[in-house]
Parts: structure tokens; C-alpha cells; sequence
């Protein structure tokens, strides 16, 4: 099947059925004869796509979704594939008012889903669609691929949820296993609904790996039944000196249990040795000197630590990581372990190396930031690259040489995925000490070929973390994360042939209807052509 790239007449081909083949979401670099005063057609529902699919073959008519529809399923795994077809009806009915009953049984016009464990080309989280007059069936080899087909159906679809799903096949499979997006609730305190609304905002675009920052110098925000004064009085305060809050357990069940019934991992972390001064301030025998510290309402970094030479650390250590990893379903366990300034190099290492074999004892893969490179990561242990532009190339080789020692790389470039970070000067919420990141910087990079001496095989994938320092309503959460995080979607799941602004730039533009729909608060970048 022959690739095509993006051109002003692709639209009209597409919509005649004249254009053959397999249509990838690679646009022209220069060779487009376009005048420059000539606008650009419309997009089709398939160009439209985000994240960009692997292929798209468009093929005369297609299905028409009506009062009569019927999603059906297949069999699944212990009634999955079932609860699969259920939210799916759900996301539909919201904007389309159709009844769509689901029922039993994959054959008949209507929505079909079912699993084919011998699908070739898929994967574990690709599907295959396929719309005609009699229908769309939607088929993967796990529940995953089945939802990510749905949330290709909802985009091929008008905002409105009627209308005619377009004639054709999408075949599509993510490049990255890890697509992430992080959520910052230590600084300023959210509540586990404005999380389970980012879960969904987050899970239409296939991301699939939500890494939640749970306790921080101004608050412990969950609770732990061993150690309750954390909760109870390390997390009442944030930055600048609000009340704050925590999550019961049920509460981080109830996240874990929503985000999983729509694919997607909680990564639960715990900070440490530094970034602790609500549990330094919480309980005093966790202080080298037993004296508990005010609780913390600023904003510096890098001057708490937790006792490295005491046995009673050791204790809280196994302690809080194991009623997190009996909460937590996921494999991976996230310890922090950055900027902690006032733990010698010799103590930071002989920490991480105790705190690293609590978590394999709870049968969980650590996670920490890209400074456990300097000590000594545990095998298997993934390392979340934060660096940027400035960062120093000895820093930079340490992470390549953990990654050749086989460290899987979770990529979170300050300067390009951080989504606090203002977009220009004029930004009001959000902070710029890695710089300002346009719309078209967070965009406009290849993962795979990122960091110096890193092969793209080492890369398990990318996050875009939100950190709440500047950031203390709904309103500017969402501003500051959309549509920068569409940016991460697409580079986290579309092939890195198909990764190209100019084509990014007009697909995003046409999300901006279903943003508008769904409420959800976002920053007009003047580099977009929304209208």
C-alpha cells in the first residue's frame, strides 16, 4: 500500500472514492503549490484524526447513525468487551440524544466491537475500523484496542454525535507503550473529580497512563492508616496558604477504578528523600534532630530531606510504599527522588538503593526522575527525564548510560512537555524558568531521537507533566494543559512519519468544535489556524 502525503485535494479524493490505497497523516514539506492567499479545503473526518492514525483507506459510503442503532457486542474477556460497548454507548448518547441500546451478539447492522486475539498488526492497544452502509465494526485483540477504536468513532462523528460515520478502514496501533500525562496535587489541592474530568479529557486521545504527584514539601495528600498525621496535618495547606485537603484510600480507589475502565494506569508517587517537609513537619522522629519544621507554603525546592541514617525512616519508607502498592493495581510505583539538594551524593545513593527494594518487595516497578541515573537504578527501574535545552551534557550521558544499561526512558522535556509553563509572556497562570513553550515547540520533536545516544527502543515513551505552583482552579488547570497535551497524544501514539506541524497544526484547529463542546477551557495559540 503506497503512502500518501497531505495535500489540498486529498479531501476530494477521499470524498470521491477515487483515492486508492493507504493514507497516511504525513503532510508535504515545501512541495505544496497552494498560494499563499488560497485557503485550505476543509479537512474530512479521517484527515481530522488525533492523534494522526497509522492508515486510513477511505471507500465509498459510509454508515449513518440513527434512532435505530445498535451497539453490539461480541465475546469477551468475563464481560468486557461488554462494559467496552457500554461506555461507549454512554460517551455517544451524551451529545446525540440516540437511544443506542447495546445487546449481545456481534452480528447485524448497527456498532459492532469484537476481540480477534489473532488480529495481525495490532498489538496490544490497535484496532481496525471499518465503516460501510451496513454498519461500523470496530475489532482489536485486547478490550484496550476496542476502546481506542471507540474514541476514533467519536471523532469521525460531527460534535453533535449524529451523522454519518465516512466510508472506510483505519488501521492504527500506537508507537509508544507509555503515553502519560501527570497531575500535580501536592502544591495546590484537587479534588479526585477535577482528576476523574482530566481522565476522560485525557483517554479520547488514547492517552493512556495518568502519574499522579501525591505529596511535595506544601502537602501530603493521601492517607495512610500507619502514619495518619501525614493526611491529617501535613496535607492541610498548599502554596500561599489555602486550606488544602487529601484523598481518603476509598477516594484513590474510586480514581484507580475510573481510570481503569478507561484504560488507563495511575502511577501513584511518593516523593522522596527530599521534596518531604510535610512529613518532616508532620512527625518530628522523621527530623535528624527529632524537631518537626513549620509546614511550607512557598514555592523553593530542594532544601528537605528525610533522615537517611535512621532506621525509623526505613520504617515510613515501607510503611507508605506498601499501603500505595496494595492500593495501586499498575506495575509501576514512582519514588521521586529528584532535586533533593540537602542529601549528600552518598546519602542519596544509599536511600534510593533501600527505598528502590521496598518497592520490589511489593511487587512494583520503581519510577523516579532522571537523577537516580547518578546512583544506582534498579534493574529494570524506568527513568522520567525532565531535562531541557540547558541541561548539562555530563547529566545528559549518565541517562544515556542507564538507558544502554537498560533502563526504559519516560521522556518529560521541560521545555517542550511541561504544561506549567507559559505559552508566552501575556500567559497569566504558569511560570518560565525552562521558557516559554508555544503550542509549536511542545509539538514540534522527535521522541525517538531526543536525547544524545538514546535509541528510540529505550524509549518507553512520554509524559506531560502539570505542576500546580501557578496553578490553582479548573479554569487555568485546562488552559495550560490544552492543547499542548493533544501535542503529546499524538506524539506519544501516531508513527514518526506521520509527526508534522504544519499537518498537526490543521488537524488540531478542527478539535477546537469538540473542545468547545465538552467545556473544556483552552489556549487560542496564534501559530493554529482555528478558524
Amino acid at each position: 500500500m503506497r503512502v500518501l502525503r497531505l495535500r489540498r485535494t486529498l479531501g476530494t479524493l477521499l470524498a470521491l472514492g477515487v483515492l486508492g490505497g493507504s493514507v497516511s497523516c504525513t503532510a508535504a514539506h515545501g512541495d505544496d503549490a497552494r498560494p499563499a492567499d488560497d485557503p485550505p479545503a476543509a479537512l474530512t473526518p479521517f484527515e481530522a484524526l488525533l492523534p494522526a492514525p497509522a492508515s486510513v483507506r477511505a471507500a465509498g459510503p459510509g454508515y449513518a447513525l440513527g434512532p435505530g442503532t445498535v451497539i453490539r457486542t461480541g465475546a469477551g474477556r468475563d464481560g468486557e468487551v461488554r462494559r467496552v460497548g457500554e461506555l461507549l454507548a454512554q460517551q455517544l448518547r451524551g451529545p446525540s440524544g440516540l437511544p443506542l441500546p447495546v445487546v449481545d451478539g456481534g452480528r447485524g447492522d448497527g456498532i459492532r466491537l469484537g476481540i480477534d486475539e489473532d488480529a495481525a498488526g495490532l498489538g496490544d492497544e490497535g484496532y481496525r475500523l471499518e465503516s460501510g452502509p451496513g454498519g461500523v465494526t470496530l475489532t482489536a485483540r485486547t478490550p484496550a484496542g476496542l476502546f481506542h477504536a471507540g474514541q476514533t468513532l467519536r471523532q469521525l462523528l460531527p460534535v453533535t454525535g449524529r451523522g454519518t460515520v465516512p466510508g472506510g478502514t483505519v488501521t492504527d496501533r500506537p508507537r509508544f507503550r507509555y503515553r502519560g500525562a501527570m497531575v500535580d496535587i501536592a502544591r495546590h489541592f484537587f479534588s479526585v473529580e477535577q482528576v476523574k474530568r482530566y481522565v476522560d479529557q485525557l483517554a479520547q486521545y488514547k492517552v493512556n497512563t495518568l502519574h499522579v504527584h501525591l505529596t511535595d514539601d506544601q502537602g501530603w495528600r493521601i492517607a495512610i492508616d500507619s502514619w495518619p498525621r501525614l493526611a491529617e496535618y501535613g496535607g492541610a495547606g498548599e502554596v500561599g496558604g489555602g486550606p488544602g485537603g487529601h484523598w481518603t484510600k476509598e477516594e484513590y480507589r474510586d480514581l484507580v477504578a475510573y481510570a481503569g475502565e478507561r484504560y488507563v494506569d495511575v502511577v501513584p508517587e511518593i516523593d522522596m528523600p527530599g521534596h518531604v517537609n510535610a512529613a518532616l513537619a508532620s512527625y518530628a522522629e522523621l527530623n535528624c534532630d527529632g524537631k518537626a519544621p513549620a509546614r511550607y507554603t512557598g514555592v523553593k525546592v530542594g532544601f528537605s530531606s528525610l533522615c537517611v541514617g535512621k532506621e525509623r525512616t526505613y520504617e515510613f519508607v515501607d510503611d507508605v510504599l506498601g499501603e500505595i502498592a496494595a492500593l495501586t493495581p499498575g506495575r509501576y510505583l514512582h519514588i521521586g527522588g529528584d532535586e533533593a539538594h540537602s542529601t549528600p551524593a552518598a546519602d542519596y545513593a544509599a536511600f534510593m538503593d533501600r527505598a528502590q527494594a521496598v518497592v520490589g518487595r511489593y511487587g512494583k516497578t520503581v519510577v523516579a526522575w532522571h537523577q537516580l541515573a547518578a546512583a544506582r537504578p534498579a534493574p529494570g527501574a524506568v527513568l522520567q527525564y525532565w531535562g531541557h535545552d540547558r541541561t548539562t551534557a555530563a547529566e545528559k550521558t549518565k541517562v544515556a548510560a542507564a538507558a544502554k544499561a537498560g533502563h526504559p526512558l519516560v521522556l518529560s522535556p521541560a521545555d517542550r512537555l511541561y504544561l506549567d509553563m507559559k505559552y508566552e509572556a501575556a500567559t497569566k497562570p504558569g511560570l518560565a524558568w525552562a521558557g516559554y513553550v508555544p503550542v509549536k515547540r511542545a509539538y514540534d520533536w522527535n521522541p525517538g531521537a531526543y536525547l544524545a545516544g538514546v535509541p528510540e527502543s529505550a524509549v518507553l515513551g512520554v509524559e506531560a507533566p502539570l505542576w500546580t505552583e501557578a496553578v490553582t482552579t479548573r479554569a487555568e488547570w485546562e488552559l495550560m494543559a490544552f492543547p499542548r497535551v493533544l501535542g503529546l497524544a499524538e506524539l506519544g501514539w501516531s508513527p514518526a512519519a506521520a509527526l508534522d506541524w504544519t499537518a498537526y497544526s490543521r488537524r488540531l484547529a478542527a478539535q477546537a468544535p469538540r473542545l468547545e463542546a465538552q467545556g473544556i477551557t483552552f489556549y487560542r495559540a496564534p501559530e493554529v489556524p482555528w478558524s
